[in-house]
């Protein structure tokens, strides 16, 4: 049996909408690319105020990191500026700019080789991370530096 052209085409383009469509039907969702961050671009910086001496004073102390947060307004200028180094595509609402080493862990609040365009909604599910590492560190089951590097190690390696 020989196919005309016609047929060809109809052929590919129904197995093309097939390839494109099967995913969403089969009742898995489809995993975006982790998008992680780069050694280069974002290898973390460390807020010389908080040692393992002052933890008690800084990010144990509640409420301590809306004091060194900085506006959204500079985090925003640094986020496109980021999604343009990172080359993400796609709008900016998407991303969180986030602290590399948290501000929860001592992570530096304003040096942009600490904060990076990290996408939703793994930014959220990283925060509960950070708050539990916080905790840790702050009832002593954990060192400050062993936390910060957990915390490096899961946004260079895991995304």
């Amino acid at each position: 049996m020989r196919l005309s052209l016609v047929d060809v085409v109809l052929l590919a383009l129904v197995a093309a909408l097939a390839v494109a469509v099967l995913p969403r039907c089969s009742g898995h969702a489809v995993r975006a690319v982790a998008v992680r961050a780069s050694w280069t671009l974002t290898p973390g910086v460390l807020n010389p105020a908080v040692t393992q001496a002052t933890i008690g004073s800084t990010i144990c102390r509640r409420g301590w990191t809306r004091t060194v947060r900085p506006p959204v307004s500079y985090t925003n200028d640094l986020k496109h500026k980021g999604l343009h180094a990172y080359r993400l595509r796609g709008p900016p609402s998407r991303y969180q700019e986030d602290h590399l080493i948290s501000l929860e862990l001592g992570g530096h609040p304003t040096d942009p080789r600490n904060l990076w365009p990290e996408p939703y909604p793994r930014a959220s599910d990283v925060d509960s991370i950070e708050n539990d590492l916080n905790a840790k560190v702050c009832s002593g089951r954990l060192s400050l530096e062993a936390a910060q590097l957990q915390e490096s190690e899961l946004k260079h390696n895991d995304g």
